[in-house]
Order: C-alpha cells, then sequence, then structure tokens
C-alpha cells in the first residue's frame, strides 16, 4: 500500500512540475544560450538546471515558476562559465526558432531580399547582444527577449530592482554605441 501511495505522489510532483516549470523550457534555454554563447552547451545547462529544479520541487513555494527557474538557469549558467574560465564564443543560434514563417499563412508574403535583410539585422543584433558583459547581456536579454518585468528579473538575479534598471540603461546605451560603430543602427 505504501509503496502504491509514493508511486501516486511522485506521479502527482511530476505532473505538478510539468505544469509548472517546463512551460518555461525555450525561456530557459534562451537565457542559456546568450549566457554561453554555445548551443550544446545552453543545452546541457538547460538540463541541469531543470534537474536541480526538479529534484529541489518539493520545496518550492508556488510563487513565480518562471523567475525561480531562470534564477536556476542563470546559477548552472554561471557554474559551467567559471569551469570554463574562458569569455563565451560567438553565439551560435537557430534561425527556426526565432523567426516567423510568412508563407502559408494570413500574412502577405515576404520577398526573399526583405527577409533576408531581417536575418542579417537579426544576426548583427545577437552578435552586438554577445559583445556585451554578462552581467548587461543577461539583463537585455531577460527584458528585451524574454519580456519580463523589473522585479522578475531582481528576483532571477539576486540584486536591487534599481539595478537591474540601471544596467538594462547602461547595455542599451553600450548597444546603441557598438550599433554605431559597425555601422549597424539597424539592427537595433
Amino acid at each position: 500500500m505504501r509503496l502504491k501511495l509514493g508511486k501516486r505522489a511522485a506521479d502527482a510532483a511530476l505532473s505538478a512540475f510539468e505544469a509548472q516549470v517546463c512551460v518555461h523550457a525555450r525561456a530557459a534555454y534562451n537565457l542559456a544560450r546568450y549566457l554561453m554563447g554555445n548551443e550544446d552547451e545552453a543545452k546541457d545547462v538547460v538540463q541541469e538546471a531543470f534537474l536541480r529544479a526538479y529534484r529541489a520541487f518539493d520545496r518550492y513555494e508556488n510563487r513565480n515558476a518562471l523567475a525561480w527557474i531562470l534564477a536556476i538557469v542563470r546559477n548552472v549558467s554561471y557554474s559551467a562559465l567559471q569551469r570554463r574560465r574562458a569569455g563565451p564564443d560567438a553565439v551560435s543560434f537557430d534561425e527556426q526558432l526565432h523567426t516567423d514563417s510568412t508563407i502559408g499563412s494570413d500574412t502577405p508574403f515576404v520577398t526573399p531580399e526583405a527577409q533576408l535583410d531581417r536575418q542579417q539585422s537579426a544576426a548583427c543584433l545577437r552578435d552586438l547582444i554577445a559583445r556585451l558583459p554578462i552581467e548587461f547581456r543577461e539583463v537585455i536579454v531577460l527584458r528585451e527577449l524574454e519580456d519580463l518585468s523589473y522585479r522578475e528579473i531582481a528576483q532571477i538575479l539576486a540584486i536591487p530592482t534599481g539595478t537591474v534598471m540601471s544596467r538594462l540603461a547602461r547595455g542599451r546605451s553600450w548597444l546603441r554605441t557598438l550599433a554605431a560603430d559597425e555601422g549597424a543602427e539597424d539592427a537595433l
């Protein structure tokens, strides 16, 4: 009887974990990819983060699952970066995940030239973001790409909200400067 109850509890915990935490896998991967600068390392980081989250799920307090898992992803990323002891490499990026397909939808057809321009701008922006120091890169990714609030970012990074706003302003300014230096203002 106890064995059956244990299995039911484990199944319920897994279902709750999947419903509350696993739905944020894309955001977790996106943050890890920008922090690590490498798709394979980002996948490893996300896998490790989700394993840690699952092991600690019984202590999770049902507040903000997105902020909780992203904080874990950030911590695992920083640990991996410390082990690597080198700056991030060029950002590897899956263009299919981050571009809209317009063929076969109700939106107008995009010419190949326009699509190429958009892809080049996106690649340029990714390269510019990758050149930012990590403390600015993470706030830019969390705010601009993941659309998190300042409060959520502060919770994830364990820093005051004012620091989030300051880093975001400085990161945006740095991006504008980098874009101007590269003649890539259109990428922003």
